[in-house]
This record gives C-alpha cells, structure tokens and sequence, in this order.
C-alpha cells in the first residue's frame, strides 16, 4: 500500500533564532516530505532569508496578520494527501514524517496531536512527563465526550478533513487556531486523536512571559471552549488553572537555564540575561 504523501507548513513570524533549526530538522527526516511550506507573516528580521537558504522550501507571503491568516494560506497550498503542522521551533524527530503516515494508515484518523517535549528548561524529564499525564488525562475525559484538542507545534491533518471545514473554522486573531480547529472536527465522526510516539521538541518561549502574558496565553483557550459549547470546557478550565498554578516554577526553570552547560543553573538564574520572549500568537499587540 503506498503511504500518503505529507506537506508540512511552518507559518513564521520574526522567527530568524529558531528557523534554521527547525528546517535543518525537517532535512534530516528518514522519509522525505513532499514539500515544506514556509508561511512568512510579514516578518521584519531574516526569517525570509533563512527560508530561501533551503532548495526544499516554498516560501509564500500573508500579508494578513495573525496566525490563523498563516495558517490558512499554508493549508490551502497544500498538495499533501496529510498536511503536518508545526511552529518555527519546533524540531521533530527524524523519523516524524514516517510516524505521521504510520498514523494515518488508520482510514479512521482525521487529525492528530503529538507530544511535546520541551528543551531549554531545568527538570525537562519531569516536566515533560507531567505534560504528558495532562495531554492523557484531556485525551480521555475529552474523548469520553465526543471531542478532542489539537497541538499546532506538533500535529497532522488529512487535506481532505481540512477542505471539509475550512470555511468554517473562526478568523480571530486572538484566539489558539488549533484549539479552534478541534472545535470544528467535533461531530464528523471524530477521528481527532493523541499520538505519544510522534515526537518534536519545542522551545517554550512563553514561559520567559510576564504572568500577565503568560496567563493571558493560557487562558485564551477558554473562549473557544466556550464560543462552540464544547461539554469538555470544565476539564480544559483544570489544565489552564493547573498551569497558571505553576507559573512561578516555570518561569524560574526556563530562566535558569543555562544553554550552554545545557542544565539548570542557579547562578545562571540570578546572572542571566534572557533574551524577549516572542509575541505570543494570541497577543492583542501583533
């Protein structure tokens, strides 16, 4: 049986720290994707010429502002059979476009989510494996209910599933896309799925954030929970306030880190100067 083929779009705003890295991932894969699609979002450092360095990619442009924008004109570009989707620092593991087909070999699998694992943070392996009980626990309270979440830094769609909704999914700017786009999948016979084994390490920026940011990323789930009625609302309203819980601890262990010695460093986190975190994509200031 021939596999599907797979696009991977990456929409990229002022991402020149993080996209070489990410690209140089995608060049390592053991099965090569069909293409790589690069969404630039009017970026205003060198994302565009980090992009252009890579004969497999395709560039395009979205003047619209906003992460659904680019996301959108990526996904409609699309010539994959499976459309994989993930952020500018996101690096997958060598073998992501292989698992991603194994995936969808099942007819059933409409869309799925990978794992996380973060980088650049103190206590990495308990942290990563305390996220994976919580995307485990919001992978079956949510299924027992008909619906499911979707991961934009690590996740995969069929082409077709997209084309069945793309013109319903929601435009706002400040709203988490991904989130939103589960949303839409609920009732088409789900197939929304969790998968532990596809794998990318992700850089998470936010946790340098002011607790204003921070809590405000975390909490803009909430309204697309709320706006589509999903009954699973009081479950992801437990993750948020678990996270939001933890701020303080997550803050300290990103500061803290020192890249590199690659570990925590209590002197690191008293002396370290950390570069701004990115915007986030929920951000009222984009």
């Amino acid at each position: 049986m021939q596999k599907p083929s797979v696009s991977i779009v990456i929409p990229a705003y002022n991402e020149e720290s993080q996209l070489a890295l990410c690209l140089d991932a995608i060049a390592q894969q053991t099965t090569k994707p069909l293409e790589v699609i690069v969404v630039d979002n009017n970026s205003t450092d060198t994302t565009v010429a980090i992009a252009r360095r890579y004969p497999f990619v395709t560039l395009l442009r979205e003047p619209r502002q906003g992460l659904v924008y680019a996301r959108d004109h990526g996904f409609n570009a699309a010539k994959g059979e499976i459309i994989g989707r993930i952020d500018a620092d996101s690096h997958i593991a060598v073998d992501w476009v292989e698992t991603l087909q194994q995936i969808f070999a099942d007819s059933a699998v409409r869309a799925v989510s990978g794992r996380p694992l973060y980088r650049h943070l103190g206590l990495a392996k308990a942290v990563n494996a305390i996220d994976l009980k919580v995307r485990q626990y919001m992978t079956r309270r949510m299924g027992a209910l008909g619906e499911q979440f979707l991961y934009g830094s690590n996740m995969g769609i069929r082409r077709s599933t997209w084309q069945s909704v793309r013109g319903q999914v929601c435009q706002e700017r400040h709203i988490h896309e991904d989130i939103d786009l589960a949303a839409h999948l609920v009732g088409l016979n789900s197939g929304v799925t969790f998968s532990p084994v596809l794998r990318a390490s992700v850089d998470w920026r936010q946790a340098a954030a002011s607790p204003k940011v921070f809590w405000h990323h975390v909490w803009s789930s909430d309204p697309v929970f709320r706006d589509h009625e999903l009954r699973s609302r009081k479950y992801e309203r437990r993750v948020a306030l678990f996270v939001s819980m933890f701020y303080p601890a997550i803050y300290l262990l990103y500061r803290g880190y020192n890249h590199e010695r690659q570990r925590f460093s209590f002197v690191h986190l008293l002396t370290a100067v950390v570069a701004p975190t990115r915007p986030s994509p929920v951000s009222a200031d984009l």
